[in-house]
């Protein structure tokens, strides 16, 4: 009996050749096409150039409007692109948007058996819902068909992430293609497993950088760097000197740019804690939404936009110090916790459940008066004598005159470095005496800027700083409608009074150098009052 394969044989050669040629030449082609994606997905560690490169690739092989490398995230129940690849270009991506439970249950199944094929994504049964919550510049033009070709990641069984290519039209996409990509999957993985490791080892390595650039330039001597420690600044060095060993918390009390964060990094090199950590928080600089993420951290899937676990500061302060400026600008809610975090010595992530032991310490600084604002009802008074138990008050400029020449010495050597002046100039006669003559309402951290101001702009010859010290700072203020001797009602004069600090602070409202500290309130009672007397 004559086999079928072979009365196929004997009745068509021409059709058996046709075919035995065209399934050669895929082969062919699958295998050329394979060596030229593996040799663009290992010629570059920069994974944007990588994909760059593979997008020129696809192209030629089938039709693209936009490529992009991502995880499906089952655990979330949700798609999220990382990078992006189009005709202008490629770019990290930061898309996300969450799965029906349809097209959850589609992915989970689906993904077990290779490449997927979309004809449209808008008609599709289960992922059709996806259409409405992805960005804008994804979907089709003119509300046309989208065709998906999908590949998931694959490494070991286990699935990573996922190559999407999206074409304007339906049915963009046949098996052919999908047989191209097909054993790409583990390579693919492997890319994508990498890059996120890499990305995450150089923010890593900018955190660190920039920690270490801060301790460098904040902890790089001891008390002999502190200018005024025989002088002006005696008594609290002496202070500094008897609490630095005992493991107490500290209160550093003084006007804004007196230099409490420069105390409390000696306080820290001084302690036993010196090899640990010394981070600093400005607790007057973060947003009220985030400060419960940047101060304890949060677990993956905490909230929209938390992608990772993330330590918080004081986590990362572990081992060591934790500096807490402009104390006075935490929200009472934060307030709370942190209390909670002297008392019992640990924390919990934002969405996590796990209870993680601190051994730390912890220096406050503010320039408000804490009992003042305890009494208003804007800070917690068992946290101000948690904090309060042994405090320093640094002196302002005005009263430590007599540090004014070792100061403007230390800066004029300080900035010509920063500045790279061929020479460190020398101070003009009769200088000093005008600098005593001022008084400073903006502390050590003016005399540094005025010192850096005149060094910009220095040429040859000796540097003087009579252009600088402005002599209309120290007359009084002329005269506004509020301080004129027309009675305004109080809501009027409230609002103009609110409008002018608003302006003086470059319309800042929260921080040390904000309205709210200007007036002595705190940012939400300000806020709360620009809402009622119309100021937006």
């Amino acid at each position: 009996m004559i086999s079928s394969h072979q009365h196929f044989r004997n009745n068509s050669p021409c059709l058996w050749i046709l075919t035995l040629f065209k399934t050669l030449t895929m082969a062919i082609n699958q295998e050329k096409f394979f060596i030229e994606a593996i040799n663009i997905l290992c010629s570059s560690l920069d994974v944007r150039l990588t994909m760059d490169r593979f997008w020129h690739l696809i192209k030629k092989h089938m039709p693209v409007n936009r490529l992009s490398l991502g995880m499906i995230e089952p655990e979330f129940k949700r798609i999220r692109h990382i990078i992006v690849t189009t005709e202008e270009g490629t770019e990290w991506a930061n898309e996300s948007f969450p799965a029906s439970e349809k097209a959850h249950a589609f992915l989970k199944t689906a993904v077990q058996s290779g490449p997927i094929i979309i004809d449209d994504m808008r008609s599709h049964e289960a992922l059709g819902s996806i259409m409405g919550t992805m960005p804008s510049h994804i979907d089709a033009p003119d509300d046309d068909a989208l065709s998906i070709l999908a590949l998931p990641l694959m490494i070991e069984g286990k699935i990573i992430g996922n190559l999407g290519l999206n074409c304007w039209g339906a049915k963009q996409y046949t098996r052919e293609h999908a047989d191209l990509l097909a054993p790409l999957q583990e390579p693919l993985a492997l890319i994508l497993t990498n890059s996120l490791h890499h990305r995450e080892v150089m923010r890593l390595q900018e955190i660190l950088a920039e920690e270490n650039r801060f301790l460098y330039k904040e902890l790089s001597g001891s008390s002999d760097h502190v200018i005024g420690k025989d002088f002006g600044l005696k008594q609290v060095m002496e202070s500094v000197s008897q609490a630095a060993s005992r493991d107490v918390p500290i209160l550093l009390l003084g006007e804004t740019g007196t230099g409490k964060e420069v105390i409390a990094n000696v306080i820290h090199s001084f302690s036993g804690r010196r090899k640990g950590p010394f981070i600093k928080v400005n607790c007057g600089a973060i947003p009220d939404n985030l400060i419960d993420s940047e101060l304890f951290g949060h677990e993956k899937g905490a909230f929209t936009g938390a992608f990772e676990q993330k330590k918080g500061k004081f986590e990362r302060a572990n081992q060591g110090t934790i500096f807490l400026d402009e104390i006075g600008e935490l929200p009472l809610a934060v307030q709370v916790r942190l209390l909670r975090v002297i008392q019992n010595k640990e924390i919990e992530r934002v969405g996590g459940t796990e209870t993680i032991a601190l051994n730390i310490r912890i220096i406050a600084a503010t320039h408000r008066d804490l009992e003042e604002m305890f009494a208003n009802g804007d800070f917690r008074e068992d946290l101000f004598y948690r904090l309060n138990v042994f405090p320093i008050e640094i002196p302002p400029l005005r009263q430590r005159k007599v540090d004014l020449p070792e100061l403007v010495d230390h800066f004029i050597e300080k900035k010509s470095k920063e500045l790279k002046l061929k020479a460190v100039p020398t101070i003009a006669p009769g200088t000093i005496d005008q600098l005593i003559a001022y008084d400073w309402p903006g502390n050590v951290r003016e005399l540094e800027n005025l010192v850096e101001r005149a060094l910009i702009r220095y040429r040859s010859g000796e540097l003087s700083l009579d252009d600088f010290i402005t002599p209309k700072l120290q007359t009084p203020l002329k005269p506004t409608p509020a301080m004129s001797e027309e009675i305004l009602p109080f809501d009027d004069m409230a609002r103009q009074h609110i409008l002018r600090a608003i302006k003086k602070t470059d319309g800042r409202i929260s921080g040390s150098n904000g309205a709210a500290a200007l007036l002595r309130l705190q940012r939400g009672t300000l806020r709360g009052k620009m809402k009622k007397l119309g100021i937006e």
